[in-house]
């Protein structure tokens, strides 16, 4: 049985809706005030969760790139001080954790080194998200499970190998693992939805889900129908907005239809079972040359 608790008495595996998460990550471009309206817009399209991604910019900056210049929405600067505008501190997460509160959903981040671990920690999310670019930093997967939180492990640009490894490192407790290929926006032919399924087979008693970053929403729809337990995908007002991650990202109208199929497609799965509903027996007596107890 594939199932993890969150701390809010919601679930997320088997016999569970999907769990259908909106990754504001860094398309808030350093404004709280896209943050709300994303947030607000998240609420309105009734997903689960939003999602942030959370760094120590002198850290995560190589520092050879520290001092290349940048054309940004608050004019050229070097690229460290481009991370450093827009990333959040205390108060904007203060204010994002009472904000998510206050409107009724989750919220989590990415933590992209090990200090942020200790700064997301103190808002005590219902669970982490470990990056695809962090599924080889096992320094940074012992320290996000030492929070004893569930860990979502995204496995987009890894090998077999390299999951089964960060697997090892985190152990099957309290894990969720998402396919993903980590291309943006990725094609079509590079899904490998099955891949789902492969990573059912490899470890059955886990929640697997998808991280998509196609523009289309139809083959999101699908993971959920070949068994993904969560889903996530990239949120933005306008995917023509300054930034790295619009362009892969889904708006609020594209958000709300996603979620609306999602919702019907689970309902039309079924139980697998056969029947003859009622909305049949008014067609079945107009059509059938037998009456039903003959069948």
């Amino acid at each position: 049985m594939r199932l993890v608790n969150l701390r809010n008495d919601k679930k997320i595996g088997d016999g569970q809706p999907s769990y259908i998460i909106a990754e504001i990550g860094i398309n808030h471009n350093g404004s709280l005030d896209i943050t709300k309206k994303l947030i607000d817009a998240a609420v309105e399209c009734h997903c689960d969760a939003v999602k942030f991604q959370k760094r120590t910019p002198e850290l995560c900056v190589p520092a050879d790139q520290w001092e290349v210049m940048r054309d940004t929405p608050w004019g050229r600067m070097s690229y460290i001080n481009y991370k450093r505008k827009t990333e959040f501190g205390m108060d904007e997460y203060s204010e994002i954790d009472s904000y998510c509160r206050k409107k009724g959903i989750d919220w989590f981040a990415s933590c992209w080194d090990e200090p942020s671990v200790d700064f997301i920690e103190q808002f005590n999310p219902v669970l982490y998200k470990m990056a695809s670019a962090s599924l080889t930093d096992h320094s940074l997967i012992k320290k996000t499970k030492a929070t004893g939180k569930p860990l979502m492990l995204s496995t987009g640009m890894s090998t077999i190998n390299e999951i089964v490894e960060a697997v090892k490192v985190i152990g099957t407790d309290n894990l969720l693992i998402a396919h993903s290929t980590s291309s943006y926006p990725c094609p079509p032919e590079e899904l490998n939805l099955r891949m789902i399924n492969t990573l059912q087979e490899m470890y059955p008693e886990t929640p697997i889900g998808y991280s998509g970053h196609e523009t289309g929403l139809a083959t999101t729809v699908v993971a959920v129908v070949i068994g993904a337990c969560f889903v996530e995908r990239h949120f933005t007002l306008d995917r023509a907005m300054w930034g790295s991650d619009h362009a892969a990202s889904v708006e609020v109208p594209g958000m709300a239809k996603l979620v609306r199929d999602i919702r019907a497609a689970e309902v039309a799965l079924g139980d697998g079972v056969k029947k003859v509903y009622e909305s049949e027996l008014g067609p079945l007596k107009r059509l059938r040359k037998y009456p039903i107890a003959q069948l």
